[in-house]
């Protein structure tokens, strides 16, 4: 059965707040697990500091981080006339997968941001680039379009580089755009989890950013479990809200991976789950519809692909449980170790949660659909947790200061 979304607003006119440029943490402290931490829990609010997140955590939890790396997506080309112009990899287009396109050895097409387009109108753009004592010369050309980006063909006639190892040495870490800084060295850390591991995304996971290693520990010590997804961020993660009506929003489709040992893990631990950060419960939350949903209707090895308005336009009486084994029931049956799937899911007030029962994030922009995840989680309240941060000298955005939001 389906219900009728028609003839509804959301204006997104509801979610805005003032954000004064000095709230902007325009780097991070130096001690990650030193920034303020708000507590939400059972319609109250306190304060604390990071590194004693564990005192607050409910017994038992899972907690569930995304793994995700950020590459150096932003690449700077000359041309002969000297106009400069920027290359901004946003996904991988041929080959389409991740890995295989980092790994490519002499072509790959990546869907791009192009900066100063109106310069390149035409023909092939080509630099030098040095990989240790390798060197190849790599030639970019516009191949396609797609709304407002483009697909470029990147093509280098060294088949002993890789095109990670191109974008290490030749890319830019492409840090938020509300920073109003150029990238620094000191981002290529500070700018990355120290759980990091999968290359792929153009935005750090920022509510992972207050972890260190010391309280990764503490959480063992607090018998609090932890395992990770990968959700390779997009840059869509920073685009705000342009129409009125939330609901004409079109949503940005992001790779998901999950490790069917994790799968197993979130089944076991249904009821005790907190997401670190918006991308992990993005992913969680997806989770649940491609077990309840996708997976009873897949037709052989076709793609998993989660629609914006799914979980609002169908209605589903299985329960988380039965809907992660399901995943797990597929993957066995198909001998794979990883489920890999896209989401475009939108959460937004109205979205009833299935899995996630807790979420440590960030405080993030007005106008946002990652706001209106936060409002959806917290049943409307977010105006009264940010005015707390802000009342509270709180740091915001993706450098600034974390929050812990329960629902008990």
């Amino acid at each position: 059965m389906t219900e009728n979304t028609e003839n509804t607003e959301l204006l997104i006119d509801e979610f805005d707040y003032p954000l004064p440029e000095e709230r902007i943490a325009k780097y991070p402290l130096s001690e990650r697990d030193g920034s303020k931490l708000l507590i939400y829990s059972k319609g109250e609010i306190k304060q604390s500091v990071f590194r004693d997140i564990t005192q607050f955590l409910p017994q038992n939890s899972l907690l569930i981080y995304n793994n995700t790396r950020v590459i150096q997506a932003r690449m700077f080309f000359r041309k002969a006339t000297g106009a400069l112009i920027e290359v901004f990899c946003l996904e991988p287009h041929s080959p389409s997968d991740y890995v295989l396109s980092l790994g490519a050895t002499s072509v790959c097409e990546w869907k791009c941001m192009v900066g100063n387009q109106k310069k390149w109108k035409d023909g092939s753009l080509e630099k030098e680039v040095r990989v240790g004592e390798k060197s190849c010369v790599l030639k970019i050309t516009v191949v396609g379009k797609e709304e407002n980006a483009s697909f470029v063909r990147f093509e280098w006639d060294n088949s002993d580089i890789h095109f990670a190892e191109i974008l290490d040495v030749s890319g830019e870490l492409p840090i938020p755009p509300y920073l109003n800084r150029k990238t620094e060295q000191s981002d290529l850390q500070n700018y990355q989890t120290v759980y990091a591991e999968i290359e792929g995304s153009v935005a750090a996971p920022t509510a992972g950013l207050h972890f260190t290693p010391e309280v990764l520990q503490s959480l063992k010590q607090k018998n609090i479990s932890t395992t990770e997804v990968t959700l390779h961020v997009g840059a869509g993660t920073f685009q705000p809200v342009k129409v009125r009506n939330v609901l004409q929003h079109h949503m940005h489709a992001e790779v998901i991976s999950v490790k069917i040992e994790t799968l197993r893990l979130i089944k076991e631990n249904i009821q005790n789950i907190i997401a670190v950060g918006t991308t992990s419960v993005r992913t969680l939350e997806s989770l649940y519809y491609i077990g309840a949903v996708l997976i009873p209707d897949v037709k052989k090895d076709e793609t998993m692909r989660l629609s914006q308005w799914l979980p609002y336009t169908t209605k589903v009486n299985v329960s988380a449980t039965e809907a992660i084994g399901n995943i797990i029931q597929y993957l066995e049956k198909k001998n794979l170790s990883t489920l890999h799937a896209d989401t475009s899911i939108m959460i937004r007030p109205g979205y009833q949660f299935k899995i996630v029962k807790g979420i440590i994030t960030n405080f993030h922009q007005p106008r946002s659909t990652l706001l209106l995840l936060v409002s959806a989680f917290v049943q409307g309240n977010w105006k009264r947790i940010y005015d707390y941060a802000l009342t509270h000298d709180f740091r915001f955005l993706s450098y600034g200061d974390s929050s812990l939001l329960l629902n008990e």
